[in-house]
């Protein structure tokens, strides 16, 4: 039991807002359920092999995909960000998530179909993109193939992007359209330039070193397994349990 995961009493307080109306028949305790569900998230196991403390492996799934189909994860994460506003800095960033054959097994359509995985030079990838505020946590996370440019989740994240003086970035999010984005939004980049660029971009070198928070992040999500590799092969379920593990990590 001690090595069990359990959520506080006071952590449920903080989900439950967000948790779904039960119509007829009352769910199975909330806290058994979700706890399993993190155990098993985080240590990587298969649905079957959750400890019998948490009661049926079946009910388990059945809860996790059911809320994840919809949204609920991804709307606990964003509505607990959202009580905490960030008015200084924010930063921006894309990692790679190794994809395991059991999500990679293309079945009868050729290409996945709308899976969101890709071939790169480390293999089958999916590409998490990320902003999170000026102390490392996330807001907002956008996915797609392994394959596709950091430019591509940078459009998909900038209408999120709350009202803040500076945003951080590397060099991957240097593109003058996004400069010009920024900047219609009132918001400063401090993004050094390619070294293509003719011309230098100057920006603050003092203020960039903070970006390693956003590395320390993904570093942080990475320790659950079933994110550092992806077993799931409905992305909208993959991206629940990133929601989760950043709930969990940093916002509970």
């Amino acid at each position: 039991m001690s090595d069990l995961f359990w959520l506080s009493d006071a952590q449920m307080a903080r989900l439950e807002p967000y948790f779904p109306k039960s119509h007829g028949k009352p769910r199975v305790d909330d806290k058994r359920v979700l706890s399993g569900i993190i155990f098993i998230n985080r240590n990587g196991l298969r649905w079957r092999d959750a400890p019998k403390e948490y009661g049926p492996h079946k009910t388990l799934y059945n809860r996790w995909k059911r809320w994840s189909d919809k949204g609920i994860f991804a709307q606990i994460m964003i509505g607990l960000a959202a009580e905490t506003r960030e008015e200084k800095t924010v930063m921006i960033d894309a990692t790679y998530l190794k994809a395991h054959r059991t999500a990679t097994s293309m079945g009868v359509k050729k290409g996945g179909g709308g899976r969101l995985i890709g071939r790169t030079k480390g293999g089958m990838n999916t590409k998490l993109h990320a902003v999170c505020d000026s102390q490392g946590r996330p807001i907002h996370f956008f996915i797609t193939a392994g394959q596709v440019s950091d430019y591509k989740g940078a459009a998909a994240l900038l209408s999120n992007l709350p009202k803040v003086e500076w945003l951080l970035g590397d060099r991957g999010y240097d593109a003058d359209w996004f400069r010009e984005a920024l900047k219609d939004r009132g918001i400063r980049a401090c993004i050094p330039g390619r070294k293509s660029r003719g011309k230098k971009v100057k920006y603050d070198k003092r203020r960039y070193k903070r970006r390693n928070r956003i590395e320390i992040m993904f570093g942080r999500l990475k320790d659950w397994r079933r994110i550092a590799t992806r077993y799931d092969r409905c992305p909208k379920v993959f991206l629940s349990a990133i929601a989760l593990a950043a709930t969990i990590i940093f916002w509970l």
